[in-house]
């Protein structure tokens, strides 16, 4: 009787620890148009448009833009302030609707490259943080913007639930 009992809390344990997993790791990631609808261009205000959220891992940046008007560049950060891309080029994109997914927790810088954009204000640069961190953070600008829900962060969490299910169903089988 004892070690029934014994099993049914360490199931009840498991299965509470995969539920909280599961929760932090299917948090809400979002695709954000940048510049939202005045997009990837010259008089935008991107430390402005940037200040409005709260990016975190797994998220996207989408730029559109005419194509060959502008482009897309990953730097680093000594190249965002000079606006100088000689060097220190991470990714360049320039398709006019580049989709860049966040994935790892850090600084990112993004500039365009046409001579005389970035210096004009075509740069910004973003802190993504881990979705359980951006969880305990506000918008500070108390403004509502936009976003767009992400369709695979949603399939990723369907995936995982699934997961879960089964493991449950297997550690039912086994305990039962």
């Amino acid at each position: 009787m004892q070690e029934i009992m014994v099993s049914n809390i360490f199931f009840s344990f498991l299965l509470a620890s995969l539920v909280y997993l599961l929760l932090l790791h299917g948090a809400k990631c979002e695709t954000y148009t940048v510049g939202d609808e005045d997009h990837w261009s010259t008089g935008v205000n991107y430390l402005t448009w940037s200040g409005k959220y709260n990016f975190v891992v797994a998220d996207i940046l989408v730029f559109v833009y005419p194509k060959g008007a502008h482009d897309v560049n990953e730097v680093t950060e000594a190249t965002f302030r000079s606006c100088n891309a000689s060097n220190g080029v991470l990714s360049k994109y320039n398709s006019g609707n580049d989709q860049i997914k966040l994935t790892d927790a850090k600084k990112y810088w993004f500039i365009c490259d046409i001579p005389g954009h970035c210096l004009g204000g075509m740069r910004f640069a973003i802190n993504v943080t881990e979705a359980s961190a951006a969880a305990n953070t506000n918008n500070t600008t108390g403004s509502n913007p936009t976003t767009t829900p992400n369709k695979s962060c949603a399939s990723e969490r369907g995936r995982t639930m699934i997961y879960l299910l089964l493991l449950c169903g297997l550690l039912l089988k086994i305990l039962g």
